[in-house]
């Protein structure tokens, strides 16, 4: 049973920071590219970062960029998200997507709450 699950989100202050986290299971996670996306209310969902199979590239959309990076650990089947300098504009539901290579087969996950209030 494929499965991903994130993890890590919260209620935090403009500035704070946040890991995400999202474990993977039931595939071949070192065979997928990892990215995330958010969805904030009323808005449509938009990529956030991606990373490649090995973790050797990375790309970022243009609010994400200097403030968040995303790793993996195949080893440990999970994608990380780091997001420092968190603005109110971050609020959303964050959530991982595995991307089969050569395929169309992609999964997601079901979200992790982020809030950036003060």
């Amino acid at each position: 049973q494929v499965q991903l699950v994130e993890s890590g989100g919260g209620l935090v202050q403009p500035g704070e920071s946040l890991r995400l986290s999202c474990a993977a299971s039931g595939f071949t996670f070192h065979y997928y590219v990892m990215k995330w996306y958010r969805q904030a209310p009323g808005k449509e969902r938009e990529m956030v970062a991606g990373v490649t199979i090995d973790g050797g590239r990375k790309n970022y959309a243009d609010f994400a960029k200097g403030r968040f990076t995303i790793s993996r650990d195949n080893a440990r089947r999970t994608v990380y998200l780091q997001m420092n300098s968190l603005k109110p504009e971050d609020t959303a539901v964050y959530y991982c997507k595995a991307e089969g290579m050569g395929s169309n087969t992609e999964y997601w996950g079901q979200g992790t709450q982020v809030t950036v209030s003060s």
